[in-house]
Order: structure tokens, then sequence, then C-alpha cells
């Protein structure tokens, strides 16, 4: 997972956002619901089988389905459970009601909730089978809702990472091989095929979806701003985005008073170590060329090699082709970008370069794309074609953060999970980091995320031994002890 949290002291997406995406998402349920329940009523009056009970089982069928997709990117955030709570609260498990996002990992409530898109839901099942039996089209009905319902758990924040999208695509793939007669888009139903897989890459690395439904109104640039300056370190790369900004109100301020403006591309390089906050910067910049009239949908796609290099020939630019179309109107991050340079003349790296170039171009006024990786190797890519070094002419460097940085994202990851962290427990964390490398390995956020989740897990096996007498302050504080255990091991 290349995503940085734990960056963030207190910026939480604005309230309104929140709203918005809240209500798209029970707006899916509602239609996902109404959509289906006659038709498993129906079934269930046909089967001598208690009608009553087909909302009930639609209804924690969506529930399912909003829960999998929230969860395929391996970690459901507080803003994430509080709106299952809000869409779902009343209409399913009476514990998830009045549960807290601390109540509801505590539970347990969420456990394994992506594993449901693994495998057809039995209501699925049930309408394909009737399907069959009687030609009628209720399981594209699920199909179409299901769907629906998908991408608006995905979009909740407005970004969408890889697993998500590979989640995306394998659920909709699922379902339209069940289909009868094929569905809508489904190419292996019609016959048609781009040849064999790509050698030495699993099924997840080649997908890509595309992403509806982020027509929310602009994010308030000072609220984003705000949160620019709530990020823990980073003042640098700060400095160059708040440049960025200005650049862009003074543009919007020339066009308004019919000043011309000045050709300039908006394509950026990232360099840094992993886990240095390179792609919750894309995120929140994203939303700020949202903002500032910059981009009209101001989402942020992330991709790599895999997401974009295919094993046969023409395939590679029509992925990277179908990458560039689903960040249409946002941001589009590729991540290691370097690897695309790496190969011999019958690897088609370049092939996905030279599309990436002219997709540039042909979309320089609606798309903004980011390439990121170590230093050295992503000065040797931008020298790697003519075409590159015009178009990326900014470069970012992101620094490793120092140990006090580093303490500071645990106590924000630490807080916003309602734990805290003792006296003891910083200095553990302090000389920790503070005695790492910052060399090729250095996990900079991503060390500070593992080492809290570890030191969670060891808290929650020594208080569980105290008995029935377990206080709140018990199952809130991490310790010294937690700590140094995580770190021996």
């Amino acid at each position: 997972m290349r995503h940085s949290e734990g960056l963030r002291r207190h910026a939480p997406p604005g309230r309104g956002a929140q709203l918005s995406a809240r209500h798209r998402l029970a707006t899916a349920v509602d239609d996902f619901v109404a959509d289906l329940q006659p038709a498993v009523e129906s079934l269930a009056r046909r089967a001598g089988l208690d009608s009553g009970r087909a909302h009930d089982d639609v209804t924690l069928d969506a529930y399912a389905l909003a829960a999998g997709f929230m969860a395929a990117n391996q970690r459901l955030s507080d803003e994430e459970i509080l709106t299952l709570i809000a869409v779902f609260g009343g209409r399913v498990d009476s514990r998830l009601a009045a549960a807290t996002p601390s109540d509801v990992r505590r539970q347990g409530l969420l456990d394994g909730a992506a594993d449901y898109l693994r495998t057809p839901s039995a209501l699925f099942g049930l309408l394909r089978d009737a399907d069959l039996a009687g030609g009628t089209q209720h399981a594209r009905a699920y199909y179409a809702r299901a769907m629906e319902l998908a991408h608006a758990a995905v979009v909740l924040d407005g970004y969408t990472e890889r697993l998500e999208l590979a989640a995306l695509e394998r659920y909709r793939a699922m379902l339209l091989r069940l289909l009868p007669g094929g569905g809508p888009g489904d190419r292996r139903a019609t016959g048609e095929t781009d040849g064999p897989p790509a050698s030495g890459t699993s099924g997840d690395a080649q997908m890509i979806a595309t992403v509806d439904g982020l027509d929310e109104p602009p994010p308030d640039l000072d609220t984003l701003m705000a949160e620019l300056d709530g990020l823990i370190g980073l003042e640098a790369v700060k400095a160059e985005v708040r440049q960025l900004a200005d650049l862009l109100r003074v543009e919007r301020l020339r066009v308004e008073r019919g000043l011309p403006v000045a050709v300039h591309t908006r394509h950026l390089v990232f360099t840094g170590n992993p886990g240095t906050g390179k792609t919750t910067v894309a995120r929140l910049l994203s939303r700020l060329y949202r903002a500032l009239g910059a981009v009209a949908r101001g989402h942020l796609v992330e991709t790599d090699r895999s997401g974009l290099v295919a094993g046969y020939v023409g395939q590679t630019a029509q992925r990277t082709a179908d990458v560039c179309e689903a960040a249409d109107g946002g941001v589009l991050l590729v991540d290691e970008a370097y690897a695309l340079a790496r190969g011999d003349q019958r690897d088609f790296g370049q092939e996905a370069i030279d599309t990436l170039v002219k997709v540039m171009e042909d979309k320089r006024d609606s798309l903004v794309v980011i390439v990121a990786g170590y230093p050295q190797e992503m000065a040797e890519f931008i020298a790697s074609n003519p075409g590159l070094s015009s178009r990326f002419p900014k470069t970012i460097q992101f620094p490793d953060y120092s140990a006090e940085e580093l303490v500071a994202i645990t106590r924000s990851l630490a807080e916003r999970s309602h734990y805290r962290l003792t006296g003891g427990a910083a200095r553990r964390l302090r000389e920790t980091f503070a005695a790492s490398p910052r060399d090729r390995g250095f996990g900079n956020g991503r060390l500070a995320r593992n080492l809290f989740e570890r030191a969670v897990a060891r808290q929650a096996s020594r208080v569980v031994r105290k008995g029935p007498q377990i206080s709140d302050d018990d199952l809130m504080t991490i310790t010294a002890a937690d700590v140094g255990e995580v770190i021996a091991r």
C-alpha cells in the first residue's frame, strides 16, 4: 500500500464532502434495494418462503458489498466506518447503530469484509438461476446496481487506490462471466480476446476501472491549504505546493481580466524514498487543482509499471490509454516510473512511455501526470525519452522524516484510533527511529504505521490477560513495554 495517512495531524475531509459522499452511497443502497427487492419477494413467494425477509436479505447484501469495497485496500478508515454506521446503522446489525469506529474494530464487526467480494453472493445466484429458468433480467439489474454501489463505496474520499481499482474490475469481471448470455461490455462473452495474459504478471496487476460519480462542488481552497499546513514535516514540499497554487491563482485572475497566460506544463516529478508522503501530497494536489479550476474532477488514480505494460504487441498502448482515461479530469500518479525504461528491445515499457507522452500532450488541459520514484532512477527515467524532459520540467524532492517527525506521525495514528502513547513509548520509538539508517530500505511513514499496528496487537494481548477488570485507560494506552517488545522482535 502506498498511502501515508499518518502524515496528517488533524485534517479530515471537509464536512460537506463527507455528507455528499454518504448521500451518494445511501442513494446507491436505496436504488439497489428498490430495484431488487420486488424480484426477491416474487421468487420467495413462488418457492413458498417468507417473502417478508426479502428487504432484509437485499439490504444485508448491499451492506456486505459496501463494506467489502471499503475494505478492498486492506484498511478501513474511521470515516469509512462512520459512513457505514450512518448509512446502515438502522438497517442491519443492531450493534452497528450504536457503535464507534473503535467499537467496530474491537468487536471485529468488519473483519474479513473484503472476502465477500471473492465469490458471487447467494442473492446474485438466486437471481441468476431465475433468469436461466425464466428468461428474466434480474441478474443484470443486480450487476448494474452492485457496480453503482461499488463505485460509491471506493470514492468516499475522492481517492481510488490500485487495490480498489483491482477489486472493482475483479468483481465486475466475475459477475459478467456469470450473467446469462454475457454482460454489457464483456468482450469474453462475444468471443473477442486480446491474446493470452501478460507473462509473469498477476491478474490484479492488469486491472483498471474508470471511477465515475465525482461530481461534488469544488473543495474549499482555504480548507485545502489548512490541510497542507497540517501535514507533519515536509516543509520544503509544502513551499513548492504553495508556489504551484499561487501560480494557478494568478493565472485564473489574469484570465478573468482578459490578460494572456503563459503556457506551462503542470506535470511533476516526485522523488524520495518510500513512505515520505508522495501519494498523500499527490492526492491533496489533485484536490487543489480542482479547487483552482485546473482539472474538472480532482480525483487521483495511482498505477505503476504492472498497470501500464502488457505482454503482447499493441496491448500496452491500449492499457496505458485506459489508465489515462480513468484519470482524465484529475491526477495520474505513476509510482516507480523508472521501471518503464528498464528492459531490452523486446520489453514494452517504452511503448507505455511513448503512449504516456502522447496522452500528456493530447490531454494537457485536463490531465496532470505525476511520476514518482527514487531520485537517481527518476533522473535516468526522464533522460530516457526526449519528450519526457520537456513535459516534466519540475521536480519536488521528498526528504526522509526525522525521528521526531516519525514520533508525531505515530501519535497522529494513535489519536485517530483512540489510543495514546505513554512518554516511555514515545521515547522508545524516538530512539528506534533515530537509530535507523536512512538508506533505500528505510520505510519512513510506513515504518511508523507498521510499528504502531504491531504495538496495538501487542497491547491487545497484554490487556486481555487482565480479565474482567479492564478499564478504558487500559484499552487506550500503549506503553513502552508494548513498543519495546515489537522492536525486539
